[in-house]
């Protein structure tokens, strides 16, 4: 009995900072217009002009090629900037009572990282439908496939935040050290252009970016069966989502043990 009440007590907790974080987006105006509209201007603007200006000899769609990483980057990097607000709660009120009510720290991250998928996964079905609005070949099965790849991503994306958390101590050092963390991988993952022929150096690189892998598995199931799936998609579909699936266990493990340690010694 004290162990269901155990579970039931952290699964409500967990549906709370859930709902919590999804309130949050709605009622901020900045980031609901930000999160959605940026990645529309991205889609709409990027992929447009650069179709016009040389989508007939690449050899494939560069409006679609930017569309499935526009897709990748949103979602990843919504979710993993979503858990490092987790310092901004840290210094306010609300972190004040979280942290100090009989809920576990592993409880409040399994909270962060299912509120912040689906705070993301909102943003995922703005952009799918952008998509179709603009005339991309979305069939229904596709359109299903790429919101379940979508999912995966974001908790990708989750263990990825807890990573960067354990970096920061407050929020001044979060805002001067992420970008330098987060905008070089909108190149090294390509999602605005082709990575097949990068130097060595810039190669290696790239290796190391998850947002690598995120947008590859995305465009793996958008141009599967597409003749341009051979000059798109960097690895098989499978590994990728292996690679993605030890980083996931690597990243949330040691992430959460960090964050965890941290706050007890708080």
């Amino acid at each position: 009995m004290i162990s269901m009440l155990g579970i039931t007590r952290s699964v409500n907790a967990i549906l709370t900072i859930a709902y919590r974080d999804i309130l949050r987006f709605i009622r901020d105006p900045a980031r609901l217009i930000g999160t959605i509209i940026l990645p529309i201007l991205f889609v709409g603007v990027l992929g447009a002009g650069f179709q016009s200006g040389y989508g007939n000899s690449i050899g494939y769609n560069v409006l679609q090629f930017i569309f499935t990483g526009v897709l990748a980057q949103t979602v990843f990097l919504s979710t993993s900037s979503g858990i490092v607000s987790l310092i901004e709660d840290r210094e306010n009120d609300f972190s004040q009572e979280i942290f100090i009510s009989p809920i576990s720290r592993y409880t409040i991250v399994f909270g962060k990282i299912f509120g912040e998928s689906m705070v993301a996964m909102v943003q995922a079905m703005v952009v799918l439908i952008f998509g179709l609005i603009i005339g991309l070949p979305l069939t229904p099965l596709m359109f299903i496939a790429l919101l379940l790849t979508s999912l995966v991503i974001c908790l990708f994306g989750g263990s990825f935040g807890l990573i960067m958390l354990s970096l920061f101590s407050n929020q001044r050092a979060a805002n001067q050290i992420m970008p330098f963390l987060i905008f070089p991988q909108f190149f090294l993952a390509g999602i605005f252009s082709p990575i097949n022929h990068l130097p060595w150096y810039l190669d290696i690189i790239s290796r190391i970016a998850p947002l690598r892998y995120a947008a590859d598995l995305i465009r793996s199931v958008y141009f599967l069966g597409s003749p341009a799936y051979g000059k798109i998609v960097l690895i098989n579909p499978i590994l990728n989502f292996i690679v993605i699936a030890v980083l996931f266990t690597l990243f949330l493990i040691f992430g959460t043990i960090v964050f965890v340690r941290s706050e007890r010694n708080k």
